[in-house]
């Protein structure tokens, strides 16, 4: 008699709910979510453990039986994670076909226990092809279970002999085998826990990666050597702030001997603000080589913005053309909707410059003025955003108890910065806000600093 007609006759009287393979065992061993709860527990091929060994030697010990195992059943093979009273370490060595193993019964009949008090002579197993070979006189298994339900192998103890098993025993067997489910889960669980933090962990990375580059494109690397001047600026991000936004600031040539600088801020953040910013940025540098007005050129950025964002977002700005003359550097200077700029004399007085604006991207009509400036030898021009004036003092249990910087408290600080090259000033200015906020910035802070060298 074949394996598979020996089967068939041994389970003649067995009911199996999915019905059968071609080769006569229960279809439930192929089922696509139970082999794939089974290759999730990591476990298929692995040597021995102690967890699972010790739970494998009490079950031999309370039930008296020379051998017990714990087996996980793909679809082919009974694997043995544990096998008491069988010497096999290897992996090899540790597994039958399935179709020699009882493991399947408990598989086919969806997870109820399996419990044979004597294999030959009950109809269920007694034409079963292992039990001569494998000295099969008793068998009882409970299944070991995934969270969804799955069945992914046994807990089972054999007796060489016919064994009439006590309540008791199977009882203890049943709670071993609920101790072996809860541990393969555990371990599962704390995979697809650490699997997940680390995708995320890359994930996050790689946002901050990607954020950073686009924050980085969207501010000019090196600033432009312009004739007279020497210049400066920074970018001071909001602690623990990995998200792109909106600040932004550029200096560039206009035309002929005049030159452009500008200091924005965007609503928002992320790729939304991400864009709002770079249509200002070259927004603004095509209008200025066709219109030497702040005004005129912030005109034409609002037109273009509602054009494109539909006044979706807005923005703030603060755009300046100037040129060198033979006492220094000339030019007009708007704000819109911005903090007015800064000038502070060679003397160290500190003057603000700009009448502040309509905000720019919501409103068809506008109001923007153009100012004009000076700078003598000595002086220098101060453009920021707001994350410089509302910056909060260190952290205090009482959120209130912070004040801002202030508009009033950076003129000190930029007054305060005398004989600082440009480079200088902004270096300076970031310590006093770091000081000020415990480096822990609650908002992005640009700063762009013009200074005309004074003479020797």
């Amino acid at each position: 008699m074949t394996g598979a007609e020996g089967r068939g006759a041994a389970m003649q009287d067995m009911k199996f709910p999915g019905g059968l393979r071609s080769d006569g065992l229960p279809a439930a061993l192929s089922d696509p979510s139970r082999l794939a709860a089974v290759e999730a527990t990591g476990l298929l091929d692995t040597g021995p453990e102690d967890p699972f060994d010790d739970l494998a030697q009490l079950a031999a010990a309370v039930t008296g039986c020379g051998r017990a195992f714990i087996t996980l059943v793909d679809g082919q093979r009974s694997y043995w994670k544990s096998c008491v009273g069988v010497p096999a370490r290897e992996p090899a060595e540790r597994q039958n076909p399935v179709g020699e193993s009882f493991c399947y019964f408990l598989v086919g009949l969806g997870g109820a226990p399996f419990v044979i008090d004597d294999a030959a002579a009950d109809s269920r197993t007694s034409g079963h092809p292992s039990v001569a070979p494998m000295k099969i006189g008793a068998w009882a298994g409970y299944p070991i279970l995934a969270p969804g339900g799955e069945v992914l192998g046994s807990m089972c103890v054999i007796d060489e002999n016919p064994h009439t098993w006590q309540s008791a025993e199977l009882a203890t067997l049943a709670t071993m085998a609920r101790a072996v489910s809860n541990e393969i889960n555990l371990r599962t669980s704390l995979t697809t826990t650490r699997n997940a933090l680390a995708a995320a962990e890359n994930a996050l990375e790689t946002s901050s990666s990607l954020a950073r580059s686009l924050q980085d494109s969207l501010l000019p690397p090196v600033l432009r050597k312009v004739p007279g001047l020497d210049a400066a600026a920074s970018y001071l991000p909001a602690a623990g702030g990995t998200t792109v936004v909106g600040d932004f600031y550029d200096l560039f040539h206009a035309k002929g001997p005049w030159w452009c600088t500008v200091m924005g801020d965007v609503c928002g953040k992320g790729t939304e603000a991400a864009k709002v910013t770079a249509l200002a940025r070259y927004t603004l540098r095509a209008e200025a080589a066709q219109h030497l007005s702040p005004a005129a050129v912030f005109q034409h950025l609002n037109s273009a913005l509602l054009d494109q964002r539909k006044g979706e977002r807005f923005l703030t700005a603060v755009y300046a053309t100037f040129r060198a003359t033979p006492g220094g550097i000339a030019g007009r200077l708007c704000t819109a909707g911005h903090s007015p700029a800064l000038i502070r004399r060679a003397d160290g007085r500190v003057q603000q410059v700009g009448a502040r604006g309509s905000l720019l991207g919501v409103l068809t009509d506008i109001t923007l003025t153009d100012v004009r400036f000076r700078l003598a030898p000595g002086d220098t021009l101060l453009l920021y955003t707001d994350g410089a004036t509302e910056a909060r003092a260190r952290r205090t249990a009482v959120p209130s108890n912070r004040p801002q910087f202030g508009e009033d408290a950076l003129a000190a600080a930029f007054a305060g910065c005398h004989g600082l090259d440009a480079p200088g000033i902004i270096a300076r200015l970031g310590e006093i806000l770091a000081e000020h906020s415990g480096a822990w910035a609650s908002d992005d802070t640009a700063l762009l600093a013009l200074r005309v060298p004074p003479r020797p």
